[in-house]
């Protein structure tokens, strides 16, 4: 078959869905393709005049192009979503992870211990028409980030661990809807100071890396930073005490007090309660005296009612303060000397997030001795009242009386 008999039948099949324009700018196409003697062999294989392909061969080289994403089929043509065509669909995956969300309920990035083949399993034994890749996308478009069920290197897990998630998240809720302080509190990582290696790199010129020292001794004139922080959860906001002394109960609780009297006070004038969660071990631990006393301390002088809700043990990196401050805080001084108590503090006050997280910082410069003991008597004294679910988890501490 000869070139110009295939042009002709093309031509021939094209005919029934080629309109005069498309046609018109085909044929001016196939023309340009051939090249010299083009127009004339397609002018007789495709019954156009020659005046007629030489046209469209000016429209080609002045047609504007199609902007990008412009549509080709009408308005509202097309497959429609899932998720349009039902509209249960988000709820329902909704209220199946609700349950089980880690944490404040109201944050930015939430975990669920389900993976996304279950829940879309559960999803079509409700009725819904829908795969793990849609509830992937629905999931991402709710801010939801899928995470292990189990942290195994921390130690087994309780089993009211998903319960007592459950009630901290329930107690929160209580505490934002009555427009009443929420904190999480924590000491993050003791740092040397001095000019040691800080883990992460920063911009310097090239061939001149900051010089640090080759092994990591505390300098006994420096000693440690002990970094305690409290995050406010319903304001995004963070206060850190650089303390330069040991990690104690009453260092902790010294530090919620300057976070009251720096922001707290100013943030809710009018609070009268105090919800704090916190790990179950550390200085703020669950079975600590000293830490129940000196919350103590700080009920009778400030008239809040203090709740306390810990975390479940092996479950410390679920705790808000790690993700929302404490993380933030290591990226803003990666790859720097923690040179004095004074850098640090500056680093810290400089971190921010683009969800406008705001971090104050002072250096504490208290002595906090190891090893204080708690009589009996002052444990009698604390005035606690537990709550019906693991009330060694969940308590709050009430004003003495004047």
């Amino acid at each position: 078959m000869s070139g110009a008999e295939a042009l002709s039948r093309k031509f021939d099949a094209l005919a029934r869905v080629l309109d005069e324009r498309t046609r018109r700018l085909v044929a001016a196409a196939e023309a340009r393709a051939v090249g010299f003697g083009g127009v004339t062999a397609v002018a007789q294989a495709s019954g156009l005049s020659r005046g007629t392909v030489i046209r469209g061969i000016a429209e080609l080289k002045t047609a504007p192009s199609p902007a990008r994403g412009q549509r080709i089929r009408r308005k509202g043509a097309g497959r429609k979503r899932t998720v349009e065509q039902d509209a249960a669909l988000k709820r329902d995956l909704e209220a199946l992870v609700e349950p089980v969300t880690r944490g404040h309920p109201e944050a930015p990035l939430r975990w669920t211990c389900k993976s996304v083949r279950q829940l879309a399993r559960e999803l079509q034994r409700m009725g819904h028409q829908t795969s793990h890749r849609m509830v992937a996308e629905l999931l991402h478009e709710m801010d939801y980030s899928l995470q292990a069920n189990r942290k195994t290197l921390e130690g087994s897990s309780h089993p009211d661990r998903d319960a007592q998630f459950h009630h901290i998240n329930d107690k929160i809720r209580e505490f934002q809807t009555a427009r009443q302080p929420v904190i999480s509190v924590d000491t993050k990582k003791k740092e040397l100071v001095g000019d040691f290696k800080n883990h992460g790199r920063e911009l310097r010129p090239k061939g001149d890396p900051e010089n640090v020292r080759g092994h990591d001794f505390v300098i006994p004139e420096l000693g440690r930073a002990a970094p305690y922080g409290v995050y406010d959860v319903t304001r995004n906001a963070g206060w850190v005490s650089v303390g330069v002394d040991h990690d104690t109960a009453a260092f902790a609780a010294q530090s919620i007090r300057r976070w009251r009297e720096s922001m707290g006070t100013e943030a809710y004038p009018e609070a009268a309660r105090l919800l704090i969660t916190a790990d179950s071990g550390g200085s703020n631990g669950a079975r600590v005296r000293l830490w129940k006393l000196e919350l103590q301390k700080l009920a009778d002088q400030t008239g809040l009612e203090i709740s306390i809700c810990h975390l479940p043990p092996g479950t410390s990196k679920w705790n808000k303060i790690e993700h929302r401050l404490f993380s933030f805080i290591s990226q803003n001084w990666r790859g720097k000397p923690l040179v004095s108590h004074q850098v640090i503090v500056n680093l810290i006050a400089a971190t921010t997030t683009k969800t406008g997280l705001r971090v104050r910082a002072e250096i504490d410069p208290g002595k906090y001795p190891k090893g204080v003991k708690v009589s009996d008597e002052e444990v009698v004294s604390i005035r606690i009242e537990r709550d019906a679910f693991h009330g060694e988890w969940n308590y709050t501490i009430l004003p003495r009386p004047v």
